[in-house]
């Protein structure tokens, strides 16, 4: 959507680059592009409320007519009709209205519910690097205030405001209608209430934006000190923290009096506009009726009207505070759900890795690497013209020092990420470099969905059948502890459910890794949060899952690197060592001294590594984009 106009992303105090805004002229295309497919339901609804409130605007004249009768000395069952009449008006109004606001409420949830779909689906395809930027606070406060400020505003807002606008239009005709005299006489308020409405809007605008990045701040230092309360504990930051939140939190407040002097401010002004429009309806109706032009019911009944303006005025004025504090938060959404889907990249041709020539015909699943530059901060590059090529069915172990570029080097194959510079390349059978392969990730951050283990499997791949969600458990030494769950494959798991030990939580990972059955694998230290005797497992585990397909992983353990195809070395963000583990050990380079701490270490303690399980149990799930099929764990 190149044609869309968004507001780039702010920054807040802490330096952060928010998710974009849409400007207030692509929110209102956005709510058009979304009501238009809706078009009869719309006509519908405004038909209706047309209708109740011209019913309801039979009241004053009735009322007059009674005045007219009373006033005559007319018999008191002259007035038997007029009665009958309201109680009539006041059944049919009420029929209409209860039908016109249900038609609107109905056409706002289908549009909101169509938004949220939208905000979400994009949302979840939103390149990490733009979300770590702006941070979850950004993000969450969207997903749960704006959404819940614009669902409130459909709910209830919208109809009123719509009945409302529609009173004030029909009583204005009325009192034409009644004497155009008395039109001109109301139209006495409008200037004051015209340029108070335009000082509101002008002034609410920015303010309601900035309460809602002033919230979603909050939120952010709230989450960043909450996630991080075991090191902010362990270096006595409580107090330079909790300080952080109080200003975060004094700053939103701040913000929402200004709102409520702004509110107060514009009521005392449209004050002076009702008191000034009456009294001239007023002194019109008593000129009228002294000249005979008409009758004093008839003034009353323009009396009437013009102080029946005062409810839906004030109720339209309200709603318009709503109204403004909504479309912030609706810009706010639609500035997500209007961003593109990732475009691939146009990509230099492949070129070979040091040292190992790619054949004449690259195979299924052959991964080529070529001149890899990224950086998550400008100016602050973590790898440097990075060059690796993965053949089909090798398997590859990536090790190096923490913070070497392993981590980001696995993004950037399997997709997560994309390079600032250079092309990560999947070739088919046919020989043809083609992005967008699927590339399957699985990290040891995970996370296990609530609900039967079934579905929890089938995220990999939804028309899985019982037999072949076996088959996947099998494959990885998990189906005989699935078996021997209460409910089997329909036991729930996750939030609530049955706990799943780590162990088994990677497990799972994996054997979605089996169902989605992608040509290239990248294990991003997927064996990691087991005990010793659980690792060796696992580790079978994921050699099992990878058979077959082109592997990268990126060792926790070197014994992962001693079976390995071949070894790939990285420091400083280059890969400075490639070859097998007996070529490795006898450079005696950088893997030499890896495998010699290694080897000690694991010889002073049994040759087993004293690595505790993670006592939270949670899994990996798979989620698919135009370029990657990843079984992402968070």
């Amino acid at each position: 959507m190149s044609d869309t106009a968004v507001e780039p992303g702010g920054t807040t105090t802490s330096g952060r680059e928010l998710l974009p805004t849409a400007t207030q002229a692509r929110t209102r295309a956005a709510v058009r592009e979304l009501v238009r497919p809706h078009r009869r339901l719309a006509l519908g609804a405004f038909a209706m409320m047309v209708v109740a409130t011209a019913v309801g605007l039979l009241v004053q004249p009735l009322l007059g007519r009674i005045v007219d009768l009373v006033a005559d000395h007319r018999p008191p069952g002259s007035v038997t009709q007029p009665v009958v009449l309201l109680v009539l008006v006041a059944l049919a109004q009420g029929a209409a209205t209860v039908l016109g606001l249900a038609l609107v409420a109905r056409l706002g949830e289908t549009v909101l519910a169509q938004l949220r779909e939208r905000f979400v689906e994009k949302a979840l395809r939103l390149p990490l690097e733009q979300v770590e930027k702006a941070g979850a606070g950004d993000l969450t406060a969207r997903v749960t205030r704006d959404v819940s400020v614009v669902g409130e505003a459909v709910r209830s807002a919208l109809p009123e405001l719509a009945r409302s606008l529609l009173a004030i239009v029909l009583t204005l005709a009325a009192m034409a209608a009644l004497d155009w005299r008395f039109f001109l006489a109301a139209l006495v308020a409008v200037p004051v209430q015209a340029s108070t409405a335009r000082w509101y809007v002008r002034n609410a605008v920015p303010l309601y934006a900035e309460q809602r990045i002033a919230t979603g701040s909050q939120q952010q230092q709230l989450l960043d000190t909450i996630a991080g309360a075991g090191t902010v504990r362990a270096f006595r930051l409580e107090e330079e923290h909790t300080a952080r939140v109080t200003r975060r939190s004094s700053a939103a407040v701040e913000l929402t009096l200004r709102g409520v002097r702004l509110v107060l401010n514009f009521y005392n002004r449209l004050h002076v506009a009702e008191y000034a429009g009456l009294a001239a309806v007023l002194v019109t109706g008593f000129l009228l009726v002294r000249g005979g032009s008409v009758s004093i019911g008839t003034a009353t009944a323009a009396a009437l009207y013009f102080h029946s303006l005062f409810s839906p005025v004030n109720q339209a004025l309200v709603l318009l505070d709503d109204a403004q504090s909504a479309t912030a938060a609706l810009a706010r959404l639609v500035g997500v759900a209007d961003q593109p889907s990732p475009e691939p990249r146009p990509s230099p041709e492949p070129q070979p890795s040091a040292g190992h020539e790619p054949r004449a015909t690259d195979a299924h699943g052959t991964v080529t690497v070529t001149g890899i530059d990224h950086a998550y901060e400008p100016g602050r590059p973590v790898l440097h013209g990075v060059d690796l090529t993965l053949r089909a069915g090798e398997r590859v172990a990536l090790v190096g020092v923490s913070g070497a570029g392993k981590t980001t080097l696995a993004k950037l194959i399997a997709g997560v990420h994309r390079p600032t510079s250079g092309s990560v390349r999947v070739t088919t059978g046919d020989g043809v470099p083609r992005e967008g392969l699927p590339v399957a990730l699985v990290t040891q951050e995970t996370h296990v969905f609530a609900g039967p283990l079934a579905d929890d499997l089938r995220l990999a791949r939804a028309d899985a059948t019982d037999d072949e969600l076996r088959t996947a458990l099998a494959t990885v030494d998990a189906l005989d502890w699935a078996g021997a769950l209460p409910d089997g494959l329909d036991t729930v798991v996750g939030d609530g459910g049955h706990r799943l030990t780590s162990a088994q939580v990677q497990q799972l990972a994996l054997a979605r890794l089996v169902l989605a059955d992608p040509p290239v694998a990248v294990l991003d230290e997927a064996t990691a949060e087991a005990g010793s005797t659980g690792a060796r497992l696992l580790e079978q585990a994921a050699d099992r899952a990878v058979e077959g397909r082109t592997a990268l992983i990126v060792a926790h353990r070197l014994t992962q690197a001693a079976t390995a195809d071949r070894i790939v070395v990285m420091d400083g963000g280059r890969i400075v060592e490639n070859g097998t583990h007996d070529e490795l050990c006898a450079a005696a380079g950088p893997y030499a001294s890896l495998w010699a701490a290694w080897s000690g270490t694991r010889a002073t303690a049994d040759r087993t590594p004293t690595h505790h399980p993670s006592p939270h149990s949670t899994t990996s799930h798979v989620t698919t984009s135009p370029d990657t099929t990843t079984v992402k764990d968070h």
